[in-house]
C-alpha cells in the first residue's frame, strides 16, 4: 500500500468521531503542558546565583530566602488558576479572564503578552537546549544553528502528529529528569542527615571567587527577577483545558497541581542543597564553566553512569521545553480567531485535530528569531518572564472582578487571595522590567503593543469587510445575460481545445486571444484556425470562438491581455467578462519546477486589476488526462497523426500554453 509523505510524517486524517480519544490525562499533561515549567529549574535559581556571584560565598546565604519567596509568588499564582480553569474550562487563561471582566483593551494585552512569551519561550528553550550540548560536544558547535533549526522542525512534526503522540514521546524523558534530580535531592538529604549538617561532596565544586560587593536592595532585587524566569509555562494548564479527557477541569486542576508541586520541590531542594554543599553559579561562557545541577549531581552521587544519565535528561528537558508554546500558542490564537482577532484559518482543527496553523505559525516566527541570533539567544532570555509575569497579573485582576460579580462568602476571600496575587505579580513584574530594561527589557514595550495594534488592526479590518459584503435586501433578479468568455491561448493543444469546449457551453461569445510576445516562439494560429476550428462548428451549426491576436511591443504577456479583458468590460457594462485560463497540472509537484507559470501570473494580475465584472474560471488539463474527441471541435487525421509524430519524437514545446 503506498503511503505519502505527509501520511508518514503526520499521520493518518483523524475523524471528528475520534476526537475524544485523542485527548489526554493528567500523566500525559505533565510532559505536554508542564515541561516549560519544570526545565526552568535547571536556569531559575541557576540564573539568580549568577547575578550573586559577586557576593561570593555570601550568595550561599541569599539563594533560599529568594527561591522561598519565588515559591510563595508560584503557589499564589496556582491557586489563581485553579480558579480560573473551574471559571473558564474551555481555555484561554488570562486572555478569556480578562475579556470577560476586564474589557477588550486589557484582554488584548494578556494575549499579546502571553503570545510573545510563548514565541520567546521556543527559541530560548531550543538554544538553550542545544547550547547544552555543544558545550558537552564542541565539535559540534559549527553546526549550532542548524541543529536549532532540526530540533525546531522535529518539534513541529511531532506537535502536527497530534496531542497524544506529543505526549507519549514527552513522557519518558520528562520523568527521567524528574526521577533523577529527585534521586539526587533525596540522597543528598539523606547523607547531610548522616553528615550532621556538613556532607562531604563526591566531586568537590569549584571554589567560589572571594566577595567583591554587598548584598544591597537593588542586587537582590536583580536576583529575584533573575530567579522569576522559573515561573514561566505556568499559563499553559489554563490555556489547555479542552485538550484533557472528561472530567476534563478535574484533569487540568490535578495537572497543575503536579506541575506545581514538582517545580516547587526542585527548587527548594536545588537552593537547599547548594547552601549544604557550598555550590554557586560559574561565569557563564568562560572556561570552566559548570552548569550548577552538573555540580550538584557530581557532588551528591560522582561522575558516574548516574550522572550522565542526569545530565543527558536535563539536556533533552531543555530542549523539549519549548514544547509547552506549541501546546498553548496556537489554542490562544484560536480564541482570538474566534473573537475575529486573527484570521479564520487559526480557529480550525487540521488533519490530527490541532490547530495545525498556530503550530506552523509559530515554528516559522521561531525559525526567523533563531536565524536572526544565530542560534544564540542569550539575550532574549531578559524578555523571558515580563510575558508570562503580564498575563499573571492581569488574570489574577480579573479573577478579582470575577469573585466582586459572583459576591456571596467565597467570592469575597477568594477576593482577596486573588487580590493579593495580582499586587504580588505586579509589583515583581516591576522589579523585573526595572531591574532587566537595559538589558533588553525594552524589546518588550515594542513588541507587545506592536502585536496589541495588529491584533486591533485585524478586528477592525474583518469588521470592514464584513459591513461591505452583507446584504440585507432581496437578491436582484434581473435580466442574466450569459458572460463574455476570453481564453487565452499561445498554441492549439488538447488543453486548449478543453477550456474553448467549456466557454462555448457557457457562452457564445468567446474570444480566443492570442499575446505575440516573442513571435519565434509563437504559432500561426491564423493559419490553422479556419480549417481546424471554424469550419468544423459552422458543420455542427455551433458558434464559432473569435480569434483576436494581440502584438505586444514589450515582450509582455500579461498586460496586453489584461488590457484587452478591461476593455470589454467597458464595451459591456451589463454582462460578466470571464477569463477562463487553461492551466497544466502535473502529478508531482516537483514537476512544477519543469514548466513555467504565467498562467498563475494571469489569474494573480486578473484578480487585483481585471475589476469588478471580471471573473477567473480554471480550466485544469490533467497530465495523464485521456484523449477524447472534442465535442464541437474536430481533428483532422492529418494534424492527429502530425501530434502522434510530434508526441513519439519527444517535441522540446512545452505542452503547457500557459502552465
Amino acid at each position: 500500500m503506498r503511503i505519502s509523505l505527509r501520511s508518514f510524517l503526520l499521520g493518518r486524517p483523524i475523524p471528528n468521531g475520534e476526537e475524544e480519544e485523542q485527548k489526554i490525562g493528567p500523566l500525559s499533561g505533565i510532559p505536554v503542558l508542564g515541561l516549560d515549567a519544570l526545565a526552568s529549574a535547571a536556569y531559575g535559581p541557576e540564573a539568580a546565583l549568577t547575578l550573586l556571584l559577586v557576593l561570593g560565598a555570601a550568595s550561599l546565604h541569599y539563594i533560599g530566602p529568594l527561591m522561598v519567596a519565588i515559591v510563595a509568588l508560584l503557589l499564589v499564582v496556582q491557586f489563581s488558576y485553579r480558579q480560573t480553569i473551574a471559571a473558564y474550562p474551555d481555555g484561554g487563561g488570562s486572555y478569556s479572564v480578562a475579556r470577560e471582566n476586564l474589557g477588550t483593551k486589557p484582554s488584548l494585552l494578556a494575549a499579546s503578552a502571553l503570545m510573545f512569551d510563548y514565541l520567546l519561550n521556543v527559541a530560548v528553550a531550543i538554544s538553550a537546549g542545544v547550547g547544552a550540548l555543544v558545550s558537552a560536544v564542541p565539535a559540534l558547535f559549527p553546526f549550532m544553528l542548524l541543529l536549532c533549526l532540526a530540533l525546531l522542525a522535529l518539534l513541529t512534526v511531532v506537535n502536527l502528529r497530534g496531542i497524544r503522540t506529543t505526549g507519549a514521546l514527552f513522557m519518558s524523558p520528562t520523568y527521567l529528569f524528574v526521577g533523577c534530580l529527585g534521586i539526587t535531592f533525596a540522597v543528598g538529604l539523606v547523607k547531610t542527615l548522616a553528615a550532621h549538617g556538613h556532607p562531604q561532596a563526591v566531586v568537590a565544586p569549584p571554589p567560589l571567587p572571594a566577595s567583591t560587593a554587598t548584598a544591597s536592595l537593588w542586587l537582590l532585587a536583580h536576583a529575584f527577577a533573575n530567579g522569576c524566569t522559573a515561573m514561566t509555562g505556568v499559563e499553559a494548564v489554563s490555556n489547555g483545558v479542552p485538550l484533557f479527557r472528561e472530567p476534563r477541569t478535574r484533569n487540568a486542576q490535578r495537572t497543575l497541581a503536579a506541575i506545581i508541586g514538582i517545580l516547587v520541590t526542585l527548587l527548594l531542594g536545588e537552593a537547599w542543597l547548594c547552601h549544604t554543599y557550598g555550590i554557586g553559579a560559574t561565569p557563564p561562557g568562560r572556561p570552566g564553566y559548570q552548569s550548577v545541577l552538573s555540580q550538584l549531581v557530581a557532588a551528591v552521587a560522582g561522575r558516574g553512569v548516574f550522572y550522565y544519565v542526569s545530565i543527558g535528561a536535563i539536556v533533552t528537558v531543555l530542549c523539549l521545553s519549548a514544547n509547552t508554546s506549541f501546546a498553548g500558542f496556537p489554542r490562544i490564537c484560536r480564541l482570538l480567531a474566534l473573537d475575529g482577532y486573527l484570521p479564520a484559518g487559526f480557529a480550525h482543527s487540521g488533519r490530527r485535530l490541532v490547530y495545525s496553523t498556530g503550530i506552523i505559525v509559530l515554528s516559522l516566527l521561531s525559525a526567523a528569531l533563531l536565524i536572526a541570533f544565530g542560534g544564540v539567544t542569550d539575550r532574549l532570555i531578559p524578555l523571558f518572564a515580563v510575558g508570562a509575569l503580564s498575563a499573571f497579573t492581569l488574570s489574577q485582576a480579573g479573577m478579582v472582578q470575577h469573585w466582586r460579580r459572583m459576591g456571596g462568602d467565597k467570592g469575597r476571600r477568594y477576593r482577596w487571595v486573588n487580590g493579593v496575587g495580582a499586587a504580588a505579580t505586579a509589583v515583581t513584574l516591576c522589579v523585573v522590567a526595572v531591574a532587566k530594561f537595559t538589558e533588553g527589557a525594552w524589546l518588550t514595550f515594542i513588541f507587545i503593543p506592536l502585536t496589541y495594534t495588529l491584533l486591533r488592526g485585524t478586528r477592525a479590518h474583518q469588521a470592514r469587510v464584513a459591513s461591505v459584503i452583507s446584504v440585507d435586501k432581496p437578491m436582484e433578479a434581473g435580466t442574466l445575460e450569459p458572460p463574455v468568455v476570453v481564453v487565452p491561448i499561445k498554441h492549439l493543444d488538447q488543453m486548449v481545445e478543453k477550456g474553448l469546449r467549456f466557454a462555448m457551453s457557457i457562452s457564445s461569445e468567446v474570444h480566443a486571444v492570442q499575446v505575440r510576445a516573442h513571435p519565434e516562439e509563437c504559432e500561426n494560429l491564423e493559419a490553422r484556425w479556419p480549417a481546424q476550428v471554424e469550419q468544423p462548428l459552422r458543420t455542427a451549426g455551433q458558434p464559432v470562438p473569435k480569434l483576436v491576436v494581440l502584438q505586444s511591443s514589450y515582450r509582455s504577456l500579461v498586460d496586453p491581455l489584461l488590457g484587452y479583458v478591461r476593455g470589454l468590460a467597458a464595451a459591456h457594462p451589463n454582462r460578466f467578462v470571464a477569463v477562463l485560463v487553461p492551466e497544466f497540472i502535473e502529478r508531482r509537484w516537483y514537476h512544477y519546477i519543469l514548466h513555467s507559470h504565467t498562467a498563475t501570473l494571469l489569474k494573480m494580475m486578473l484578480l487585483f486589476r481585471g475589476g469588478p465584472q471580471v471573473v477567473v474560471i480554471n480550466a485544469p488539463w490533467y497530465l495523464r488526462e485521456r484523449r477524447r474527441r472534442p465535442v464541437g471541435i474536430a481533428t483532422s487525421p492529418r494534424t492527429a497523426r502530425s501530434r502522434a509524430s510530434g508526441r513519439r519524437r519527444g517535441s522540446t514545446r512545452s505542452p503547457a500554453g500557459l502552465a
